[in-house]
């Protein structure tokens, strides 16, 4: 691989991409530095660090510390995530939506019907966070807000949605000029945010002795084992045969292949997680708001790392596995589409037969995922008890790193190779396939 880095900067195409998409990263990542006109972002700053196990700790991971800085960018791209998120589960419920997706130019009015709910969602949220910090309590930093009232309103309500406008675009450029999904990009370079603060605490714990260097070898083997688990378990799938009979269109001759359908281990992604998250959250958050004593026994009951906490947190995400999958993936359309075409699966009749043997299928495999997402999430937490590790490592962030890293080297790979260059992954199998 080594070998092969230089090879990306010989292709002309392949360097403006590169290049490109690194001028997008530093400009998002100086517009999380710009802080929002009429707050106070050391204030701000104290005031999340209370709320770490609400969903504001949760929204800051994602945009990557923008939020506790009080930066332009607070928002980020969630509006833009939550937005499409929104109308791929309408399009399981209106007809309407659901036909648009099944051809080019319907997917673009939905990118454009998203372009709007993204303002809208942005807008609201950006509401809601100017009227709750105006009504905080001044912190030992001084008071959060510093000159409320309505134009302060107006003023945060237009700068954050301007910004996660801006931060749209950002993506959007990325994917069109740029390398790899723009999108997953941005949150994938907010989830790094933190990375380097966390192994300059590590090294530092090692320093003073709190950690041994013993400890910190262990801690390393783990973080490196966790890694190739992930990219095995992201990278696994079921390949389910599908032959095509021959037929002749005029004087040509069609099909006559046989090819599969790739059942992901892991087709729902990390949405579980960030569902399951959301609503583990949710008592701490009401709590928060609500001074309710019964919310408050709920919140310490659910506090994080605890047996209950835990065992709902994997029911959740065991669930939103299965749910999201049942969403994304349907298998009477993909059978509908073979027996279209004359395919079908060696030893089953095409039609509904074909339909449930693909769902069953996909149930069968769909649980082992769900429960690999159940150990990310729950690694964290074992991690910090048992190793005493000074950072939160796992979970939702550790799978949009990797899937994201995979993603644009798979991305560079297929430009080396489409020009004759050795690849990035040579001698590495990847879904089964030889590089």
């Amino acid at each position: 691989m080594v070998q092969s880095v230089p090879n990306i900067f010989k292709i002309p195409d392949l360097r403006k991409k590169i290049l490109f998409t690194l001028a997008m990263v530093v400009v998002y990542r100086l517009g999380c530095h710009v802080p929002t006109p009429g707050i106070n972002p050391q204030a701000l700053g104290l005031l999340l660090n209370q709320l770490r196990g609400t969903i504001f700790g949760l929204y800051d991971i994602f945009v990557g510390g923008a939020l506790s800085r009080a930066s332009i960018f607070a928002l980020g791209i969630m509006p833009y995530i939550s937005a499409s998120i929104i109308f791929q589960l309408m399009g399981s419920v209106f007809p309407y939506l659901e036909k648009l997706q099944r051809d080019e130019e319907g997917r673009k009015k939905i990118n454009q019907y998203t372009r709007y709910a993204t303002v809208g969602l942005a807008a609201i949220q950006a509401t809601a966070i100017a009227v709750y910090l105006e009504q905080q309590p001044p912190t030992a930093a001084g008071p959060i807000v510093i000159l409320g009232g309505f134009f302060f309103r107006i003023l945060t309500i237009f700068t954050l949605t301007a910004g996660t406008i801006f931060v749209m675009w950002l993506g959007e450029q990325i994917t069109d000029k740029g390398i790899g999904n723009g999108i997953s990009f941005i949150i994938f370079i907010g989830c790094l945010d933190n990375m380097p603060q966390d192994i300059g605490r590590t090294f530092a714990m090692v320093r003073v002795g709190e950690l041994s260097w013993l400890a910190l070898l262990v801690i390393g083997l783990v973080i490196f084992g966790v890694y190739a688990g992930v990219v095995l378990f992201t990278q696994a799938t079921r390949k389910i045969p599908v032959q095509y009979p021959k037929r002749i269109v005029g004087r040509k001759m069609y099909g006559g292949q046989t090819t599969h359908i790739p059942l992901r281990l892991t087709t729902a992604g990390v949405i579980p997680i960030i569902f399951a998250q959301s609503l583990i959250v949710f008592p701490s958050t009401f709590a928060t708001f609500f001074k309710v004593p019964f919310m408050e026994t709920v919140k310490t009951i659910l506090a994080p790392g605890g047996w209950l906490y835990n065992l709902l947190y994997a029911a959740l995400i065991i669930f939103f596995t299965y749910f999201y999958t049942s969403i994304v993936f349907n298998p009477q359309d993909i059978a509908d589409n073979m027996q279209r075409y004359g395919g079908f699966i060696p030893g089953i009749r095409p039609g509904p037969q074909t339909a449930s043997y693909i769902d069953k299928s996909l149930s069968l495999i769909t649980l082992p995922g769900a429960i690999f997402l159940t150990i990310m999430a729950l690694l964290p937490y074992y991690l910090m008890s048992v190793f005493r590790v000074p950072f939160y490592f796992g979970g939702t962030t550790l799978l949009i790193i990797v899937g994201v890293a995979l993603d644009t080297i798979q991305q560079i790979e297929s430009h080396l190779l489409m020009r004759h260059y050795e690849g990035l992954l040579k001698g590495t199998r990847i879904k089964g396939r030889r590089f």
